[in-house]
């Protein structure tokens, strides 16, 4: 795990030197084991690298990496779990290695088979090849998107990096709003990529890659979530044999999972809750390795929120080395500074990860796995209901569609409910899954966030902002995708926004703030193909039951609990310990959008102190 950076230009660059320092000192937080840059003879092409060392940890893993007489370099970032495979595979057709680090088997993988190297890997990546005889850049994110890469073109110069921070570092970029990438943090808690919330600063989308040659940049996708129409062919019509299929499925798919998540030459640890997910990949890792298992967890004076005791009962349960952190909201109140400092990009999550990753890091590890994704792949959230439902709902009354635009832009307007001002921009919009999404896991409405848009960057945004609004919907209408189920299509959701734009991103940026690397086991490509071929009817069931059936090693207080997510008790901190510093909002306008909701107040007070730190 590590921060990579470059910079491509077609013509000689005399300051290119004082960037590569620049964006390697922005990225020490992310490796502090090693430091590494290749810089071309015609000082056109410069890469740097910084090493958390996790595979190989002599001095063969040093990034950037070449091979072929220094023809081809390589700065990566992320794991390959399949690498020693892939090795394999090479060394029988001859090839032969100097490290035993997945970074020279990408590398090798890419000279032989080019850009279809990509379909032979399996983990987080966000990588950049450079070919110095063809002048030549292949840069490429992994397809569920765990690893970030951002990117800014201006001319013949393009700037890559980890952090969109390692690109401002540069000094290169206007630290201008995005009025569109703020817009979508408004609406949802956090930037929808490709936007960032930086004008011109792009984040690489999931599953994507990028050639750059001479100046010119392609963009392609190479992997797309999906679910098949008509899905395992089972051997009976009889359903209990189609469930026990499923769950055998399952139960394969998790332990290779996992399995392939434990490959490490450091100690790997869990991070553990109370809930289903994190105990299921603790009963799995008892069952393939013997190494002593560390687990850690967050807990709470506030009973209302505290799981400890239970996390503490199912260390206990596997025999794990568990450690405890109380967060009191005193403690969390000191660690804000901080916080701020660490944040890429606003979000409105992030707090939990940044928390409990400085407690792994502070007791040596550099390596843990989370049960993140497991939701957005068996169904664990209320949305896999309440989405369908509503468009259910609306449909029963299709009679008012008619009239439905104008209720739903005055109830949107006038209403002192932030739900009813959420539902009130859904009845302006088509009746679909999208649509019903955005209404269940939105902060403020459409029109609220075009009012705050226009406050922090001024009322000459209204029509740039209405226009990029109208192109983001005409790419969202282009990359249609059909499910075989409303259930599906929420999953899809769930998956390609709320976990990847915020879940994953934050995952990435609050864990390596503390040179930690943080796995998830249930965001793996190869799980999801097998999931996928499962149909919704049994992979999505409530309570998660698929899960909980292919890992019958789960403790029964635990499935038998309702369902509670890794949180804090935010709203009850915000609103009396932390009230000085979370009423303090810069709103010098009336606006009138109620803030009373702590969400709503966390979203603003975040930006304000993100506007801050960046000195936008």
């Amino acid at each position: 795990m590590c921060g990579i950076a470059g910079v491509l230009t077609t013509s000689f660059q005399s300051s290119i030197e004082r960037y590569m320092q620049l964006m390697q000192t922005a990225l020490e937080h992310r490796g502090s084991d090693d430091r590494g840059s290749f810089l071309s003879q015609d000082r056109t092409v410069a890469l740097v690298h910084t090493r958390l060392s996790i595979l190989d940890l002599s001095a063969n893993g040093h990034q950037p990496m070449h091979i072929a007489n220094q023809r081809y370099w390589i700065t990566f970032n992320g794991e390959i779990y399949n690498f020693r495979e892939l090795r394999d595979l090479l060394k029988k057709d001859g090839e032969t290695f100097f490290s035993h680090t997945d970074t020279e088997v990408i590398l090798k993988l890419y000279v032989k088979y080019g850009e279809e190297c990509l379909n032979l890997l399996r983990g987080m990546f966000a990588f950049a090849i450079w070919d110095d005889l063809k002048k030549v850049c292949f840069i490429a994110r992994d397809p569920l998107g765990i690893k970030p890469l951002y990117y800014w073109q201006q001319d013949s110069i393009l700037i890559f990096g980890s952090e969109l921070s390692t690109l401002l570092a540069t000094g290169m970029i206007p630290k201008q709003l995005s009025p569109i990438g703020l817009y979508t943090y408004l609406t949802n808690g956090s930037v929808s990529e490709p936007l960032t919330m930086i004008e011109g600063v792009k984040c690489l989308e999931a599953g994507n890659s990028l050639t750059w040659k001479y100046g010119k940049l392609q963009q392609k996708k190479y992997w797309q979530i999906s679910f098949p129409s008509y899905s395992v062919n089972y051997s009976s019509n009889n359903h209990l044999i189609e469930t026990n299929e499923a769950i055998s499925k399952t139960r394969s798919a998790l332990f290779d999972t996992v399995k392939h998540h434990f490959i490490s030459d450091v100690p790997v640890g869990v991070f553990l809750s109370g809930g289903i997910d994190s105990a299921a990949i603790v009963a799995i890792a008892r069952q393939i390795q013997s190494n002593e298992l560390r687990t850690y967890s967050i807990v709470f004076n506030e009973n209302q929120w505290n799981e400890g005791t239970i996390a503490r009962q199912v260390a206990d349960n596997f025999g794990t080395l568990h450690t405890e952190y109380l967060l009191t909201a005193e403690l969390g109140k000191s660690l804000l500074p901080e916080y701020w400092r660490s944040l890429d990009q606003p979000t409105i999550d992030g707090l939990n990860t940044f928390c409990i990753s400085q407690i792994a890091h502070r007791h040596g590890m550099k390596v843990v796995l989370s049960g993140l994704g497991s939701d957005e792949l068996f169904g664990g959230y209320g949305t896999f209901q309440q989405v369908p439902k509503i468009v259910s709902q609306r449909q029963k009354f299709a009679c008012l569609d008619p009239i439905s635009g104008y209720v739903g832009s005055g109830l949107e307007k006038l209403s002192n409910s932030p739900k009813y001002r959420r539902l009130g921009a859904f009845l302006t919009k088509e009746n679909s899954i999208k649509n019903s999404y955005n209404l269940v896991r939105g902060v403020f409405s459409d029109w609220e966030a075009y009012q705050l848009v226009r406050f922090y960057l001024g009322n000459d945004v209204r029509d740039r902002l209405q226009n990029e609004l109208i192109n983001l919907s005409k790419v969202e209408t282009h990359q249609t995708i059909n499910f075989p189920t409303p259930e599906d299509e929420v999953s899809y959701l769930e998956l390609s926004r709320y976990m990847r734009n915020q879940l994953l991103r934050d995952s990435d940026v609050m864990s390596m703030k503390w040179g930690l690397e943080l796995r998830v086991p249930f965001v793996d490509s190869h799980l999801f193909t097998e999931m996928s071929q499962i149909p919704a009817s049994l992979r999505l069931q409530r309570n998660k039951n698929l899960l909980t059936w292919a890992i019958p090693e789960i403790p029964r207080y635990i499935t038998n609990r309702k369902k509670r997510g890794f949180t804090f008790p935010l709203e009850q901190w915000i609103s009396n310990e932390w009230s000085d510093v979370t009423m303090d909002i810069d709103m010098s306008h009336n606006i009138p959008l109620p803030r009373k909701q702590w969400y709503r107040r966390w979203s603003l007070v975040v930006l304000q102190n993100w506007l801050r730190t960046i000195s936008v």
